[in-house]
């Protein structure tokens, strides 16, 4: 079975940057779109950026123009670039693929920015 694994999150400083990645463990076909999500404690989970149909990426307000999402076809991997991280970022950053079948989810990774 397919099986969706994060890495990469960890302790930044204010203003500093991490790289989160997506790895699958398998082809996912028929993807409709991926992206990461997060959820901070006593939060409600959201979207934080987006790759749609025909590349299309979106980003949540808050993260626009520090974060950037990718993916490299040829390893299977998407990832977050995130720079000028902000303590409000703090929080598990989950990722997920949507696929005409099913949704997939990786177990999450815990990023922390501290001030």
């Amino acid at each position: 079975q397919v099986q969706l694994v994060e890495s990469g999150g960890g302790l930044a400083q204010p203003g500093g940057s991490l790289r989160l990645s997506c790895a699958a463990s398998g082809i996912i076909f028929r993807i409709k779109d991926m992206g990461w999500y997060r959820q901070a404690p006593g939060k409600q989970r959201e979207l934080v950026a987006i790759i749609i149909s025909g590349g299309i990426t979106n980003y949540a307000d808050s993260v626009k123009g520090r974060f950037t999402i990718s993916r490299d076809n040829a390893k299977n991997t998407m990832y977050l670039q995130m720079n000028s991280l902000k303590p409000e970022d703090t929080a598990v950053y989950y990722c997920k693929v949507s696929s005409f079948f099913r949704d997939y989810w990786g177990q999450g990774t815990q990023v922390t920015v501290s001030s």
